[in-house]
């Protein structure tokens, strides 16, 4: 299935474009904030745009495992895939429901569905064995300790407490890419791989859960990839990348390379925890095939997908 403009654009919406300004996750803070989101993306999808989301998922993981830690002497903690998965699928719903009322209001008739997908990793991965990705609130040093018999790994992080960590392997295949294959094809905007997808390897000829967390604009990039998308559009809560971020050079990369991006990457412009991943899954997009990689804020999402917006990243074929 083609769209009449001929664009197929994945767009992966930030965590916390599902929470409120001030980071409030209450239901209705989240409604409102999905219904926002959703307005860029429905007028694309009225051009004549053929989209497909995903999403991240930090602030709501973030909020079940402090139910977890909290209520640990009474219901047993779930693990971090199931948080995974149970998070998928509220995000999933309440942009299903949103996007299908933002196009009801244009008057276009398309159905969504969500998919609860698995991502691969590989067992053997270094995060496995040296886990380093915080997640959760900071919590004191005897509520660490308490949490810590209970299998699970915790970091001091000086004054601000304890935190838990955990492994954030390298996606190696979105295994469930299939379902949104055929889910495109019978005409659907399909949302997918949320949250980077919910962490399985290989056991036994079949797939096994594993506590850890996928960069979801790494997972993102992959599923891009699969379903033949000519442009990745990572929205974030800022209108586009910068250099020297934070020093009196600052400066916002608009339309570049894929070159000159690694070259950024490479002197360390990009922090590892915010802006690094997103960079690093749009030049991976791009030097593997993509038309385009935008990095940009839920407003301008429309214009980064036809490269007008945000830090836009193409191939220059001069670079070889």
């Amino acid at each position: 299935m083609t769209t009449a403009n001929g664009e197929r654009v994945l767009i992966a919406l930030g965590g916390n474009a599902m929470t409120g300004p001030d980071g409030s996750a209450t239901p209705d803070a989240q409604r409102r904030a999905v219904a926002a989101a959703v307005e860029p993306i429905a007028d694309l999808v009225a051009a004549g745009t053929q989209v497909v989301l995903t999403h991240g998922n930090g602030p709501q993981v973030g909020n079940l495992l402090i139910k977890n830690q909290l209520a640990a002497r009474v219901v047993p903690p779930v693990p971090l895939d199931w948080c995974g998965a149970q998070t998928q699928a509220t995000i999933g719903v309440l942009l299903l429901n949103a996007l299908q009322r933002a196009l009801a209001a244009r008057d276009v008739d398309r159905q969504v569905a969500v998919v609860a997908t698995r991502t691969l990793v590989d067992a053997a991965d270094p995060g496995f064995t040296d886990p380093a990705k915080p997640v959760g609130r900071y919590f004191s040093a005897r509520d660490a300790e308490r949490f810590g018999a209970l299998g699970q790994t915790w970091r001091s992080f000086g004054a601000k407490g304890w935190r838990r960590v955990v492994a954030s392997p390298e996606p190696l295949e979105i295994l469930d890419a299939p379902a949104v294959d055929a889910l495109i094809a019978a005409g659907f905007i399909v949302v997918a791989a949320g949250g980077g997808g919910v962490p399985v390897v290989r056991e036994n000829g079949g797939y096994r859960g594993v506590e850890a967390v996928i960069d979801k604009d790494l997972a993102a990039q992959l599923l891009a990839r699969h379903v033949g998308a000519t442009t990745l559009v990572i929205a974030t809560n800022v209108e586009c990348a910068m250099a020297g971020y934070g020093t009196p050079d600052e400066r916002p990369i608009g339309r570049t390379t894929v070159g000159r991006m690694r070259a950024y990457a490479a002197e360390g412009h990009f922090a590892g925890g915010s802006m690094g991943p997103k960079v690093e899954a749009a030049v991976r997009f791009v030097a593997s095939g993509g038309r385009r990689a935008a990095i940009t804020s839920l407003e301008l999402i429309g214009d980064a997908a036809d490269g007008k917006a945000g830090t836009v990243i193409e191939h220059d074929l001069s670079e070889g």
